[in-house]
């Protein structure tokens, strides 16, 4: 019945994605006790919607545009469903920003294999990275996805090669003019934000990292399931889903390096997952398991959402 819902985009659908992420969102900030002293908390939680609503709604279009989805409204609602494990995100507005320009740089990225508009692309994609990076630093490493295309699509024009460093050229300058004429600070806590760690912590008691675990371990076997399915997959879609496979592990990177790994660093991983599962939701030929595979997955975000609160 669920998987029957869902299986074609229509404004109901829409509408319940809308007020899960509004009900997961409004839960969360209740339990975080934002008390509102003047209007900024209200600001700052509608900016932060916006953005959850932004990440969720491209990530849409790009598993949509790329015929990495049937027409169906799978990919927004794993979206909310993600956002529910890492629930801590919703109060990291840096994290969001980031993350929605590295979706952004996704979009222009896995558009490529119609070749139109190559060069721009791949500019729009690594100014985008390194805005993201403003923000969080490690989605930096994303920028690896941007030679990755270019080695799919773009490899014997040599020009292609230099256009991120362009794009970061670009970046710096505009930061440094903004910095020197509103707060010169800017530059000395970018320099303080690059940072790294690659120690590992596990406490078996804490629930964060239980649910860390199982999360890593289901994105995992998800992306061995797409690797091995993408033979049976239309050709020109392989470098679609490659580069989304890319995202994935270069999510995986960024939260491998990051100085304190909290678990709201994996919503960069968030987005290519929820189109990782679509497929494979869509590629089941029965649908008690189309329904076994959404159930389960609701039953444990939301469980791993209460949880946390």
């Amino acid at each position: 019945m669920i998987t029957s819902l869902f299986r074609k985009s229509t404004p109901l659908n829409y509408s319940i994605v809308i007020i899960g992420m509004i009900a997961f969102a409004g839960a969360y900030y209740s339990q975080a006790a934002l008390v509102p002293v003047d209007n900024m908390p209200y600001l700052f939680a509608f900016v932060k919607l916006v953005l959850l609503f932004a990440a969720i709604f491209i990530t849409n279009f790009v598993a949509k545009k790329n015929a990495m989805s049937k027409d169906s409204a799978y990919t927004a609602l794993f979206c909310v469903l993600l956002f529910a494990i890492f629930p801590a995100v919703f109060l990291n507005v840096k994290l969001l920003f980031a993350q929605f320009f590295v979706l952004l740089s996704l979009r222009r990225l896995v558009s490529l294999h119609t070749m139109k508009s190559a060069k721009e692309k791949l500019f729009d994609a690594s100014l985008w990275i390194f805005v993201a990076s403003l923000f969080y630093f490690w989605s930096i490493l994303f920028l690896v996805l941007v030679y990755i295309s270019i080695l799919f699509h773009t490899a014997r024009d040599y020009r292609t090669w230099f256009l991120p460093a362009l794009a970061f050229v670009t970046v710096s300058l505009l930061y440094l003019f903004a910095a020197y004429f509103w707060n010169p600070v800017w530059i000395d806590n970018l320099e303080q934000h690059v940072t790294y760690s690659t120690h590992f912590t596990f406490d078996t008691q804490n629930t964060s990292d239980l649910l860390l675990l199982i999360y890593f371990s289901v994105a995992l076997f998800s992306a061995l399931a797409m690797s091995i399915s993408l033979a049976n997959r239309p050709l020109l879609q392989h470098s679609s889903y490659k580069k989304v496979l890319s995202a994935l592990v270069l999510a995986f990177a960024v939260y491998g390096l990051a100085p304190h790994k909290s678990s709201e660093i994996a919503v960069f991983s968030i987005s290519p997952l929820a189109i990782i599962l679509t497929s494979q939701i869509e590629a089941l030929s029965s649908k008690w398991q189309r329904e076994v595979f959404l159930v389960a997955l609701i039953i444990g975000a939301v469980v791993a959402f209460v949880l946390q609160l």
